[in-house]
């Protein structure tokens, strides 16, 4: 994540801000404590993200949230921004040491009743809510499992509801040649191009496949 002011900052998230709905003052609270005291601040969800986050939520209503993967919690609590009356957030994290930090703020945004936080494996747990139902999925968790979340989820989203993969381009790296940092080395370039254009093509194919059914009943 860039920062928020000086030289340097890129104009085309200066122009995106610009003309988002303001930050809530809370979510602006814990970006801001997000990028003071944790490394790896960019994992967080910022301002225009967060923003197109409660959009959708709101435009949908949902009833059933589902988020793999909370780091801090600032996108659980831009998507619980647009739950229907009595609907419930459930939110997976696997780092313990931030639990305390997104209950604190989920309690601060009066959703401690509507947010459910689950710590471990992403895989073991969704083993255990696989007779879900879910209106809107984000999928925000380690890069390398992005494909095997959406194989796990697909089936439990319901016909008109939405499923979200946060970086299927991951930062240009779908891109044939793109230069790896050595952070990235211990994923090679085929398992990107290869594992990315599935969430693209198959997440196309679902969602054509779920229109057509919901609008034949």
């Amino acid at each position: 994540m860039l920062p928020t002011a000086g030289a340097g900052r890129d104009p085309i998230q200066t122009y995106a801000e610009a003309h988002s709905q303001p930050e809530p003052p809370l979510l602006r609270q814990l970006w801001r404590e997000t990028h003071l005291q944790l490394l790896m601040p960019r994992m967080a969800t910022g301002h225009w993200q967060g923003r197109l986050l409660s959009l959708l939520s709101h435009l949908i209503q949902p009833r059933r949230i589902l988020e793999i993967g909370t780091f801090t919690g600032y996108a659980t609590l831009c998507l619980a921004e647009g739950l229907a009356a009595g609907g419930h957030l459930h939110t997976l994290e696997i780092n313990p040491e931030r639990e305390s930090r997104i209950r604190r703020y989920v309690a601060a945004a009066g959703l401690s009743a509507s947010v459910t936080l689950h710590l471990g494996d992403a895989g073991g747990i969704l083993a255990e809510l696989v007779g879900e139902v879910w209106d809107l999925v984000f999928i925000d968790a380690d890069k390398v499992h992005n494909g095997r979340y959406f194989e796990l989820v697909v089936n439990q989203v319901r016909p008109g509801g939405l499923l979200l993969v946060d970086n299927v381009l991951w930062g240009g790296k779908v891109l044939p040649g793109y230069p790896l940092k050595p952070h990235d080395r211990r994923i090679s370039t085929l398992f990107i191009h290869s594992s990315m254009r599935f969430l693209l093509f198959t997440g196309l194919a679902w969602l054509l496949a779920f229109t057509a059914q919901a609008q034949s009943t």
